[in-house]
């Protein structure tokens, strides 16, 4: 029996980002150095299987540094981390390593020039999100105030309208994030914003290519974890932008196959931390059901690489 057609769209570009290769490195990097076990400060990346095969290696993945032991290395993920973390594992003697994405580390020291230049910060964020915990936890308590949306601004209480910067985080919805940046510059017209804009190029160049492709498709497929930031807005961009189901998975076993009957074309990217081969493996699903036409959709080159810090090397 002959197999249905599908075109199917490949997002270019899609998957690992120029800070996630760097902390998976790291991980390897001070496994090789130091041997197992190796301690890391929360997942090095929002991806299981990438966790998984690091754990595998010897990676010991915790919560908090509490449950780390003096007289091992510990990694700090490429999230960021509160200041107060480094200064703890400083003052017990620890070997430690900070995995964090350049890109949040530019936030970080953004947002502590404002601050020393008198300024209170407004973080465009989501509550709870480590790289959120990260940045607000470079400044003392109260010099950093949260926002989510663009309804947010309305309630939201300064202490000087005049001596205001704002930050966001690094894994935004561009659209989402324009528009709360719009409603801060309309309530507070004297906010400062960055030099250039917060949301990284892996983040921007993945939801364009999303947008490109979501208009064309009957459904689209990110690759990614429930708790990937960019991962979720690869889903939300598509919707808004057209496209009538989207869906996340973490690996093809996941694909809703009821929902994908009827299909004629379909979109296929990947979270900034999910590995090519989980990419691979969801095209290879698709294959063993319909008759496929691959189609390569790309907006940008990417061919940004970040240093790993002098201590690996």
């Amino acid at each position: 029996m002959s197999l249905p057609s599908l075109q199917l769209y490949l997002a270019a570009p899609r998957g690992f980002c120029a800070g996630v290769d760097r902390a998976i490195q790291i991980v390897d990097m001070a496994l090789e150095k130091w041997g197992a076990p190796v301690y890391v400060r929360h997942e090095i990346v929002h991806n299981k299987f990438v966790v998984d095969s690091l754990r595998r290696k010897g990676a010991i993945f915790v919560d908090e540094l509490e449950q780390c032991p003096d007289d091992r290395p510990v990694i700090f993920s490429a999230h960021g981390v509160p200041k107060a973390v480094p200064a703890a594992a400083t003052k017990r003697d620890m070997v430690y390593v900070d995995a964090t994405c350049p890109l949040v580390s530019k936030v970080h020291i953004e947002a502590d020039r404002h601050y020393k230049a008198g300024l209170q910060i407004i973080m465009i964020g989501h509550d709870g999100h480590p790289e959120t915990i990260g940045t607000m936890g470079q400044l003392p308590k109260g010099e950093v105030l949260l926002v989510e949306t663009a309804k947010d601004v309305s309630d939201l209480i300064v202490r000087d309208p005049q001596k205001l910067a704002y930050v966001t985080q690094t894994t935004l919805s561009i659209d989402d994030t324009a528009a709360v940046v719009s409603e801060l510059t309309k309530k507070f017209p004297a906010i400062v914003g960055p030099h250039k804009e917060d949301i990284c190029y892996a983040t921007t160049n993945r939801q364009l290519a999303v947008k490109e492709i979501a208009p064309q498709v009957d459904a689209l497929i990110v690759v990614g974890a429930p708790n990937s930031s960019n991962s979720k807005r690869l889903v939300e961009v598509a919707s808004k932008a057209g496209c009538h189901y989207a869906q996340l998975v973490q690996r093809a076993s996941e694909l809703d196959w009821r929902s994908l009957e009827n299909i004629r074309s379909v979109g296929v990217t990947a979270g900034a931390s999910a590995p090519e081969l989980l990419v691979n493996e969801v095209v290879e699903a698709f294959q063993e059901r319909f008759s496929v036409n691959i189609e390569k959709i790309k907006i940008a080159q990417e061919n940004i690489s970040f240093k790993v810090p002098k201590i690996l090397r």
